[in-house]
């Protein structure tokens, strides 16, 4: 398993009614797996925050494969599957693992980069850009071209 940027325990506050992960806890998951890979690459939050830049969302989707439970060891990967060559779009994936391997969930997030001054939609500058381009990439990675 490659890409590993967060492992872990599932908590008590993390289980709904059915004694399962709740819904909502696989896209906190997912968020910190993307913060983590992209500050594994030297692009920390404090960075973008110098350029007055954040990660924006537009669709989370997520395919629930196997249930997890309490206490439960989790490992999460994370990979660009799509990007433009600028940085502006994305599209990462994230694939939650079990303690005992299993595959128990596959989370797609699109996005973008919010300029938080503007409340528009930014481009990341050139520096900042080389950085997100080390990102790692899955098999399957298209990239797509920069609209001007």
């Amino acid at each position: 398993m490659t890409n590993v940027f967060y492992e872990g325990q599932v908590l008590w506050a993390q289980i709904d009614a059915n004694m399962h992960m709740r819904h909502s806890a696989y896209a906190d998951f997912a968020a910190q797996t993307r913060l983590t890979m992209l500050e594994s690459i030297g692009l920390k939050p404090a960075t973008l925050f110098e350029h007055k830049i954040g990660p924006v969302l537009f669709r989370e989707e997520l395919f629930y494969l196997r249930e997890v439970g309490f206490n439960e060891y989790i490992k999460i990967t994370c990979e660009v599957i799509k990007s433009r060559a600028d940085g502006s779009r994305w599209s990462i994936r994230h694939e939650l693992f079990r303690g005992d391997g299993a595959k128990a969930a596959i989370i797609v997030a699109d996005g973008s980069w919010i300029d938080m001054e503007k409340r528009k939609l930014a481009v990341l500058p050139a520096e900042i850009n080389k950085l997100f381009a080390m990102a790692p990439k899955s098999s399957d990675y298209a990239e797509e071209a920069s609209k001007s």
